[in-house]
This record gives C-alpha cells, sequence and structure tokens, in this order.
C-alpha cells in the first residue's frame, strides 16, 4: 500500500484527528505510568500492513529527503536506537501527511521540517 493510496482511502475516512491518525497506523508511543515510574512503549494494536507500509515510507525517505535525515540523525544523536527513530520519523511523516490532508496542499519539504531550522537545507 503506498502511502497515496493510503491517503485516499483510510485518511478521508471518519478518523480525522492527528493523534487518531497516529493510533491507527502504530506510529505513536504508548506511555504507561503507575506511582513514581514512567514507560514508553512501541504500539502493539495497530493495522500491521499500514505500520509496515509507513515503517518502510519513513527508511525510504531518508535519502531524498534531507528534512527526514537530519530529524532521524538528530534522533540517534539523542541516544535512540535505529527502530525508535525509524518509528519516530514514520509518526512525524503521518502528522506531515494529515496537514497536507487537512490544508489541501501539496508537500513542501521546508514548511515540513521548518522546526529542525538550518540543518533540514
Amino acid at each position: 500500500m503506498t502511502p497515496g493510496c493510503w491517503a485516499s482511502s483510510v485518511m478521508t475516512g471518519p478518523v480525522c484527528q492527528p493523534q487518531s491518525r497516529k493510533n491507527y497506523a502504530g506510529t505513536s508511543p504508548v506511555t504507561k505510568a503507575s506511582g513514581r515510574s514512567r514507560i514508553v512503549l512501541a504500539r502493539h494494536a495497530r493495522n500491521r500492513r499500514l505500520a509496515d507500509a509507513v515503517e518502510q515510507w519513513a527508511f525510504c525517505s531518508l535519502i531524498p529527503s534531507p528534512g527526514a535525515r537530519a530529524y532521524y540523525d538528530q534522533l540517534r544523536a539523542r541516544g535512540k536506537t535505529h527502530r525508535q527513530a525509524l518509528r519516530q520519523l514514520a509518526n512525524r511523516w503521518v502528522g506531515i501527511l494529515h496537514a497536507c490532508l487537512q490544508r489541501g496542499q501539496l508537500y513542501d519539504e521546508t514548511a515540513a521540517w521548518q522546526h529542525l531550522g538550518s540543518a533540514a537545507a
């Protein structure tokens, strides 16, 4: 399933909030807290095919997108594993796709990764 196919079928349905889309794709983390302990885990309740497609999309975006590469490298520098950084990048991509669909705009590399500053340019 390509991101375009996903956007046209799944993303225009009743799921309309960015967090709902991220949950459905399985890219958003699950936080469990009890008392003074807190742990953040990967989401396992998800659409597996969609999660695989989004993760592949994130991995394949590392070469053509300087913003995605800068974001991934930033996550790795903070001590995230490859899988964690890729999942967080995929979560960011779902958010970017949501914004494009909501605004009816095409993807813009500079606008999508402006929070990174000059690192994405």
